[in-house]
């Protein structure tokens, strides 16, 4: 089972209606900042659901990045591997030995933590999509990371439910904000920001569970 948001508590009617009024006096520049703000917080839930239209179509995707509003999912599994790899690198990215090593560092940190992390390198459209949920058996504690660089950031994420009780949401969005961002990925290559991003997800992932862990983007 993947991440899902909690339902809000009940709204106290009251409470709503004294809201109602206070909004009512605002200034006509408060009401439109008030408005902005409400869809600013829509275009961002929309877009972190693109992630999955395009990827999984799972649960909630965790990115530094902003997306266009969904787009319908594919499903392409002849894009898969005939043997399983937790990487796929569709787009070409990777080199022969970095995919190789990458697979080894990803086995190990499954070994040492239980934790799954598997990576897809894409260029939407051209993505198994929806296939790889199967695929890789994505569950509770699986964390999927799909490279594309598509709409500017490359670095995107979904992660299960295991592992968002031990690892801090912020911590999605500053690893995409680090080595994720188009100046990044430009200047040193899709690869870099790839292998970047394992290396510092293996390193959060080894860390105690506790009040500081994976504070720091390594």
């Amino acid at each position: 089972m993947a991440v899902s948001y909690h339902l809000p508590r009940p709204v106290d009617p009251v409470a709503h209606i004294k809201m109602s009024t206070n909004l009512s006096h605002k200034t006509p520049a408060i009401r439109k900042f008030t408005r902005l703000g409400n869809w600013v917080s829509d275009f961002r839930s929309k877009s972190l659901n693109f992630a999955l239209s395009t990827s999984l179509a799972v649960s909630i995707s965790l990115s530094g990045v902003g997306f266009a509003v969904a787009k319908v999912g594919v499903n392409k599994p002849e894009l898969l591997p005939k043997e399983f790899t937790p990487v796929i690198d569709i787009a070409g990215f990777l080199s022969d030995g970095q995919e190789k090593r990458l697979a080894q560092d990803i086995a190990d940190l499954e070994k040492d933590t239980g934790f799954k992390l598997r990576v897809l390198a894409q260029n939407y459209p051209d993505t198994p999509g929806l296939a790889i949920k199967d695929f890789w058996e994505v569950d509770d504690r699986t964390i999927v990371f799909v490279a594309d660089p598509t709409f500017g950031n490359i670095l995107n994420f979904n992660v299960g439910a295991q592992v968002d009780l031990d690892v801090p949401r912020s911590f999605w969005s500053r690893l995409a904000g680090k080595y994720g961002n188009i100046f990044y990925w430009k200047d040193k290559g899709e690869d870099a920001s790839i292998e970047a991003a394992v290396n510092a997800i293996s390193f959060c992932l080894r860390e105690p569970v506790g009040s500081n862990n994976c504070s720091e983007v390594r």
